[in-house]
């Protein structure tokens, strides 16, 4: 074999090695993900496109207040945690009550109206299980709407909190 062959022999070897993790990258680590719709005005805006860390969660555990991408029947859809398992979660003119004790949520874009976990058929939310909102609350099919309903931990795919774009956006969100 010429040197000439093995030269263009080992620079296709490196370019399929670097394709292969990319592909690999994708798979198991991060994703490009984009947002849909207006559920999470003004924190997230429709088109804005986010990088979701597939793996976070197999290290720590769901916070509140994380926004979290799920696997909604073969699409995903981004929210923010607010119930997390074993609690009881109340709303009540426009006040966060987690155990039936006041928590600041900073988060709501629009007015949230009176809800309780007993409205989705639980008198606390389930073991595994979590409640999702979206932030512009006026405009969010989320944990409050049965159809929807508390959220399996496996249909949590992972975290985005990383804007890529539009450029003048990018950055970490709250």
């Amino acid at each position: 074999m010429t040197n000439k062959r093995k030269e263009i022999l080992k620079n296709v070897a490196t370019y399929i090695i670097i394709i292969l993790i990319v592909i690999l990258i994708r798979i198991f680590f991060i994703d490009p993900v984009r947002v849909d719709g207006g559920s999470m005005n003004t924190t997230l805006a429709d088109g804005e496109i986010m990088i979701l860390n597939k793996i976070i969660y197999k290290k720590q555990d769901i916070k509140r207040f994380d926004i979290v991408v799920i696997d909604e029947e073969d699409k995903y859809i981004i929210k923010r945690v607010i119930g997390l398992p074993g609690e009881t979660i109340e709303y009540k003119d426009n006040v966060l009550y987690i155990n039936g004790k006041v928590l600041n949520d900073p988060y709501p874009s629009t007015k949230t109206d009176d809800f309780s976990i007993t409205d989705v058929g639980h008198t606390k939310i389930p073991g595994d299980t979590y409640f999702v909102m979206g932030d512009n609350r006026s405009d969010s099919l989320d944990s409050r709407y049965p159809s929807v309903g508390v959220i399996k931990k496996d249909q949590i795919v992972g975290r985005a909190k990383l804007v890529i774009w539009p450029l003048n956006k990018f950055g970490n969100v709250k």
